[in-house]
């Protein structure tokens, strides 16, 4: 069975692009949502084995998200990882992708970068 990954990022092209990415691996069944309000009420209908997480989005930050998801029994299974644009690679780098012991992935993302980071969370 495949694993499901639900992107949330507010720019419509960033999630179209990472659906593609992630969809032509053949492993994953994937989903979007522009809407960080959103996120929460469709992890709960999809039930994504992980999902990535814009930090910085209007009405609802990702981080905010992460927090509910992890307060709610049903879904503090799911595991998450942040997107910025606000972290350059090169901090990326220097502090081994974590931010707050979660893992973020600094924008832009490569393809190999984002199979490779998903891999390591799926395995």
């Amino acid at each position: 069975m495949k694993k499901r990954i639900l992107v949330v990022d507010d720019e419509p092209a960033i999630t179209r692009m990472l659906v593609l990415i992630l969809e032509q691996t053949g492993r994953y069944e994937v989903r979007s949502e522009n809407s960080g309000r959103n996120a929460i009420a469709l992890a709960r209908e999809f039930r994504p084995d992980l999902m990535l997480l814009d930090v910085m989005m209007p009405g609802m930050l990702g981080s905010e998200i992460a927090e509910q998801l992890q307060a709610d029994p049903e879904l503090r299974a799911i595991k998450f990882v942040f997107l910025t644009a606000v972290v350059s690679k090169e901090e990326a780098q220097r502090s081994n992708g974590q931010i707050g012991g979660h893992t973020f992935i600094a924008k832009p993302i490569s393809a190999d970068d984002l199979c490779r980071t998903v891999e390591e969370h799926l395995g």
